[in-house]
């Protein structure tokens, strides 16, 4: 019986899959937000709780997941370019018993340790039901996290989107059912609904990792094939493969660890702040605005530029093992190139729209404009630490990321405890203002020092015509015609439907103004999905 070979995607293939899904999971995990920030009982102080929780589940996960999926698929990567499966299947099954050890372990951590982390650590007493809650996940993304990087390293990508969709669709559905079922049981505890909300996340990773398992046995025998074709084999002691492992993961998980403390940062000194001039009850408002409303809305714009990422390491890994530079050049500047172009429109049209979008997307919940707007400063330098740190990592600076977002971190963490603590009524960026400001700051500095690594490493240039100019015209461009129909459309019809008639032209023009300008070169316009047609359209 001849057996078929596993489908691999190309790169931009791979984007578009990973895009679709990513897209698809923030209109879902958007979704289910508006549902608890507008849900009686819940709200901002919900969010605080839900949120707070959540930070420190994400660091122990980073801490037992180890950067397991960009590291195995760039190992995998690695081993599958010079035709070495049998190497690449058994990285995978040493790092799956590794892991799940230390998933293992961590969950229970998290689930002994809830008392003592939700009262000393976060002083939020509430969030003890919602780690307890979180505690099994950890177990279960830690396994989920090895299968995703197999495949990602196998370069079959679609493994991966369709399983976030799911476990996205799973959370969506399970969060509304389980809040709404302990929101009657309980007469509409805050506390308990925001350990429900967390709860759903348990069961849609458990239903996720059973989903991955079931296609990893489908394709048992596709696997089994290619191993026995396998060449360059050399066969390693299994110390050595599990030190290989970590040498990797370490690094890359480090720049995850970095950036989840620095979430961290705002869960453990925000409320503490507050309390020096409100109440506690307002300090949790205030927090669960920022943790809650906020960073749900801007890291929408990252679920774009993530896919471009998560393509690139094993792209990059691919390319420098049989080294092709040119590849490795020119796949670096288009992603950044893309990721400036999804990242400058996100910034200037949430923050020219910040009031009308919470009052259209929050109508039970409004407060928090002005830290929306400063937190959208940090939506750009984010999208590009995400797309230069994924170049770093494909091409072995993995700790190069890391260094970056510790030298950030630290610096938030001082402005988090100079700033936060200060009367908006006296310094109108202290308060949670000042902690939206110290992350753009911190994702500033991480930026600079992953762009002057890069062009160190590769010999690598950027036209500022090209990369700034010709990108910041095009914003310009937009933000004016768009804010000039707004003002004109309020006049005539309500603010909602002005705000989404505005922002629907404002991306039509923008797009327009991208091909107008030509910052696209005609090589670029074919790497993107249906690119010849776009050219020909774009030419006419």
């Amino acid at each position: 019986m001849k057996i078929k070979k596993i489908r691999k995607e190309t790169f931009m293939q791979s984007v578009l899959i990973l895009m679709i899904s990513q897209v698809f999971v923030k209109i879902l995990g958007l979704l289910y937000k508006l549902y608890l920030t507008n849900k009686d009982g819940f709200g901002d102080k919900g969010n605080a709780i839900y949120g707070s929780g959540f930070q420190v589940y994400a660091l122990l996960l980073t801490l037992s997941s180890m950067g397991i999926p960009n590291a195995l698929s760039k190992m995998i990567s690695e081993r599958t370019a010079i035709g070495d499966h049998r190497g690449a299947h058994r990285v995978f099954k040493i790092a799956l018993i590794t892991f799940s050890v230390m998933g293992f372990c961590s969950s229970m951590i998290l689930f002994f340790g809830a008392n003592t982390i939700a009262n000393n650590f976060l002083q939020i007493p509430e969030a003890e039901m919602t780690l307890v809650a979180l505690s099994p996940s950890i177990f279960f993304v830690s396994v989920i996290s090895v299968i995703r990087g197999y495949f990602n390293g196998r370069e079959n990508i679609r493994i991966t989107a369709h399983s976030q969709s799911l476990e996205q669709i799973f959370k969506t559905v399970f969060t509304i059912i389980i809040v709404e079922l302990l929101g009657l049981l309980s007469g509409m505890d805050t506390t308990v609904m925001a350990a429900g909300a967390n709860l759903a996340t348990c069961f849609s990773t458990g239903l996720c990792l059973a989903y991955l398992i079931v296609y990893y046995k489908k394709m048992k025998p596709i696997i089994a094939s290619e191993i026995k074709s396998s060449v360059n084999y050399t066969p390693t002691r299994i110390r050595k493969t599990i030190k290989q492992i970590f040498s990797v993961s370490i690094p890359m998980s480090l720049s995850s660890i970095f950036g989840v403390l620095n979430k961290n940062v705002d869960s453990m000194t925000v409320v503490r702040g507050l309390k020096n001039f409100m109440t506690e009850e307002a300090a949790k408002v205030q927090y669960g605005i920022l943790n809650g409303k906020v960073d749900t809305l801007i890291t929408i714009p990252m679920s774009f530029n993530m896919a471009f990422a998560t393509a690139l390491i094993p792209s990059m890994s691919h390319a420098t093992a049989i080294g092709d530079t040119k590849t490795i050049k020119k796949r670096i500047k288009f992603t950044i190139l893309v990721s400036i172009l999804i990242g400058l429109p996100c910034m200037v049209g949430m923050i020219l729209y910040a009031k009308q979008i919470l009052q259209l997307l929050f109508p039970n919940a409004t407060s928090g404009a002005f830290i929306y707007q400063i937190s959208c400063i940090s939506i750009i330098f984010v999208l590009l630490e995400q797309t230069i740190g994924a170049s770093l990592h494909g091409i072995g600076k993995a700790f190069v990321p890391a260094v970056a977002l510790a030298v950030g971190g630290i610096v938030k963490l001082i402005l988090n405890l100079i700033l936060v603590p200060i009367n908006t009524d006296i310094f109108i960026l202290g308060g949670t203002a000042g902690a939206a400001l110290a992350t753009a700051i911190c994702h500033i500095i991480a930026v600079s020092i992953e762009m002057r690594c890069l062009k160190k490493s590769i010999n690598i240039k950027f036209e500022k015509i090209k990369f700034i100019i010709k990108p910041l015209v095009a914003v310009l461009i937009m933000s004016v015609t768009s804010k000039l129909l707004y003002e004109f459309l309020i006049l005539n019809i309500n603010s909602n439907l002005s705000l989404i008639i505005s922002i629907f032209f404002s991306l039509i023009i923008y797009i327009f103004m991208v091909f107008f300008l030509r910052i696209f070169s005609k090589e670029e316009i074919f790497m993107i999905p249906y690119g010849q047609k776009l050219y020909k359209n774009a030419k006419k």
